[in-house]
């Protein structure tokens, strides 16, 4: 099904993440996906800040990396169309961002280059407190934390998904001092508040994860080998 709705069942847990969400008083900006699915996630379990006008933002940077027709977004015309009545600023949605294209292929360095764009996006925003509704695969792009993404590897013909529940929230912090890819660490309050308990990995360690983890992606046709 090409870029679906939530279901009964999705709106019914963004409606159980709105309640538990514990700092709704505190975010200055709103960021999405612009996929249906991200969208209307975004309106529902943070209705709060929409109705205390914070800016929300869709970042087509942030799509889902497979170029499935699930994971490939409607037309810029069809979004605005769809959600003219909601408080989604669609101005930097490209024409072309549902292409899966050159920078849009479904393919890992074109990924990770949209990813440390993103990153280096937010960076630069002046709010502290930001709030971003993206997908399992992207998200392990986006944070560079590639922690528990064996659970889709352990389930292999399951399609159990990622390292990351449906509507699970953590929270993260710009390192200091990067070297300008804006890379991102997972806040000791998050870890505990998942219950997350195992030793941070080793830079090796990230890396051999990751590439096991893509390589998986790609024999299942999820996304594709970089192109050089």
């Amino acid at each position: 099904m090409h870029d679906p709705h939530l279901t009964p069942l999705g709106e019914q847990q963004c409606r159980e993440l709105s309640n538990r969400f514990p700092y709704h008083d505190s975010v200055d900006l709103l960021v999405s996906s612009p996929l249906r699915r991200t969208i209307q996630t975004t309106l529902l379990s943070f209705t709060p800040e929409i109705a205390r006008g914070v800016k929300y933002f869709a970042l087509p940077e942030i799509q889902e990396t497979s170029d499935l027709p699930c994971d490939t977004g409607s037309s810029l015309s069809t979004l605005k169309q769809e959600f003219k009545d909601q408080r989604v600023d669609l101005s930097l949605v490209p024409e072309d961002w549902d292409s899966k294209k050159g920078k849009w292929a479904a393919e890992q360095n074109t990924i990770e280059a949209r990813c440390l764009e993103a990153r280096k996006w937010l960076k630069a925003r002046n709010e502290s407190e930001i709030v971003i509704v993206a997908h399992g695969g992207l998200l392990h792009y986006l944070t560079e934390d590639w922690t528990a993404s064996e659970k889709f590897q352990a389930y292999y013909f399951c399609f159990v998904g990622t390292g990351w529940e449906n509507t699970e929230f953590r929270s993260y912090r710009f390192v200091d001092g990067d070297d300008g890819t804006a890379s991102l660490e997972e806040t000791d309050e998050s870890r505990t508040r998942r219950n997350d308990k195992s030793k941070p990995l080793t830079k090796e360690e990230k890396t051999q994860l990751r590439e096991t983890t893509t390589q998986n992606w790609e024999a299942q046709g999820y996304e594709k080998a970089s192109k050089v």
